[in-house]
């Protein structure tokens, strides 16, 4: 009879997707294996020259990883869909597919929602123009096939811990890294959320805020009054819709005979499992009633749930929950702060040359209880991998959803996006390798101001007739944007020259050029009312706004109108 008990709980269990012994977990993540033998890159392959495209093909080891869990130990984690080289030298439609996927990239976040993956990665801002610093990328996360890919400003703030899907209200949240924002007073006069010198943080100050974003604009709205300042590590939400991070923790505590960190009072220590919630954007905290060393009775906040037991240190990670299975969190996170173990079995800083053997950087997937915060370490991952998204394969909250992350587009064919539409938009049907011409008809007391295509200003290349002739078709999904300048802007009291701004429309918002630092930037919607006001402090700056709308735009002298 026990025999029998045993045995239908074990296969309910199975059945439920519950952490049993013998049972298979297969996770999949954007791998990140930045570190070798000889330096930080990525290793390539030269796979051989591709005449039609004039370049070199080579692969590199970004791409969608795969690992297995069988109770016991972790499998290798291995490419998927895997690269074969043979096959990427004889097709050329496999070179193109394998040079897209080694941009697979989320050293800024990424996030797998619905059998689609989101990937940002950010460029070194002291060595490019700030409309290169984000690149936005969106994938088929079965095919590994690139469907989207863009530029975006760093005003946009995509850098985050993480970000994950919500299936009670069909929305994708994060914690994003926030900075050169201005914030309202009521946030900078709050200590309990808000420490800074600056109040509009012009010096790069930053801090972490729980945010939506829509992932077919990547607009990302601020939940959280303030910013926090912990070194958080990794975000997910479970099926219940609860969200977690865990922040970062070293390793000066104590190490038990169960491998778990424990501070001097026994308590876990190392990373520390937090909890959000989604409606305040405000951690939860406990409050506390503490005795300082006047004998006064204090109270104090903390969190709810407490250490993992294990170190971590501040560098990309990824967590995820499995859809069936709310209670236990999925961490790959690091096993050490970045240490080794010296030849007297001491953790000491040592040459990561030397990782196979010191254990430097060494990362493991955990288990993480969200009640208590304690993990338990499952396995080790081989070769130090590390994700920037996570996902239990075939069991995530986000699967069957319907979400799409691309925005609407007409299904076949290709096409001209027209920007004169209210409430929606107007495409043009078009046939590739064509030129189109239009006219330019501005209103009574407007003239035409700036005319971009596929986000390259073609404002020269209009005629004294007012007509513009695109270039050649060359892609299914082209943009057509014009802005109208009000005609009395032309010079400042009749005697001044005006100013030499620019405003181009493109694809999620406009480019500002040959402004002057200083210069304030307002936005208002069609019907009058202020959406942003902005001082801008170099020439060029890109400025992301929704789409499918109507903007009056005030830039020094300038008055100027742009449908997106």
């Amino acid at each position: 009879m026990k025999k029998t008990n045993v045995t239908i709980a074990t296969a309910l269990a199975v059945m439920l997707c519950l952490p049993l012994g013998a049972q298979s977990l297969k996770l999949k993540g954007i791998g990140h294996n930045n570190r070798y033998d000889d330096g930080d890159q990525m290793k390539s392959t030269y796979v051989g020259w591709n005449s039609e495209q004039g370049k070199a093909v080579f692969v590199v080891d970004n791409g969608i990883y795969a690992m297995t869990y069988d109770g016991q130990s972790l499998s290798v984690p291995a490419k998927e869909p895997a690269v074969d080289i043979a096959q990427v030298r004889s097709d050329v439609e496999k070179q193109a597919w394998a040079t897209n996927f080694n941009m697979m990239c989320g050293n800024s976040g990424a996030v797998y929602v619905d059998g689609k993956l989101v990937t940002v990665f950010s460029r070194d801002e002291s060595s490019t123009t700030d409309d290169e610093l984000f690149c936005v990328r969106k994938w088929d996360a079965a095919t590994g096939e690139l469907l989207a890919s863009e530029t975006r400003p760093k005003s946009d703030c995509l850098e985050s811990a993480g970000m994950s899907y919500n299936p009670k209200d069909g929305k994708v949240y994060g914690l994003f890294y926030l900075t050169g924002q201005d914030l309202p007073d009521e946030i900078l006069q709050d200590p309990d959320y808000f420490e800074d010198q600056d109040a509009d943080m012009t010096d790069g100050d930053a801090g972490y805020c729980l945010c939506s974003i829509d992932l077919e604009t990547m607009k990302v709205t601020p939940i959280t009054p303030g910013l926090y300042y912990y070194n958080f590590v990794t975000f997910a939400i479970n099926s219940e819709g609860r969200a977690f991070a865990l922040t970062s923790g070293g390793s000066g505590g104590t190490i038990d005979a169960d491998g778990r960190q424990r501070d001097a009072d026994g308590n876990l220590a190392g990373a520390q499992l937090c909890e959000f919630s989604l409606q305040t954007g405000l951690l939860l905290r406990n409050p506390v009633q503490k005795v300082d060393e006047n004998g006064e009775t204090y109270t104090n906040y903390v969190f709810p749930v407490a250490g993992t037991g294990y170190s971590s240190q501040y560098s990309r990670q990824a967590a995820c929950f499995a859809g069936s299975n709310p209670g236990k969190m999925y961490w790959v996170g690091y096993v050490n702060s970045g240490k080794g173990i010296n030849e007297w079995g001491s953790w000491s800083s040592l040459s990561d040359k030397e990782w196979r053997t010191n254990g430097k950087y060494d990362t493991a997937l955990y288990e993480v209880d969200i009640e208590t915060g304690q993990a338990t370490l499952l396995s080790k991952v081989a070769n130090r991998w590390t994700f920037s998204a996570l996902w239990v394969d075939d069991d995530d909250a986000s699967d069957g959803a319907g979400i799409d992350v691309i925005p609407d587009q007409p299904a076949s064919g290709a096409y001209i996006a027209l920007s004169t539409a209210d409430n929606g938009a107007i495409w043009q049907k078009v046939e590739l390798g064509q030129q189109y011409t239009y006219f330019l008809e501005p209103a009574i007391g407007w003239k035409v101001h700036s005319i971009s295509f596929n986000n390259k200003d073609i404002t020269d290349q209009l005629t004294p007739a007012g007509t513009i002739t695109t270039p050649a078709i060359t892609s299914e999904h082209s943009t057509l944007f014009v802005t109208f300048e009000e005609e009395d802007a032309t010079d400042v009291q009749g005697t001044e020259q005006a100013s030499q701004v620019r405003i181009l429309g493109r694809t999620g918002g406009i480019s500002v050029r040959g402004a002057k630092a200083g210069d304030v930037l307002q936005v208002y919607s069609a019907d009058g009312i202020l959406q942003s006001s902005q001082q801008l402090h170099s020439e060029e700056t890109e400025v992301a706004l929704p789409g499918k709308a109507l903007y009056i735009i005030k830039v020094a002298d300038k008055v100027l109108k742009v449908r997106l």
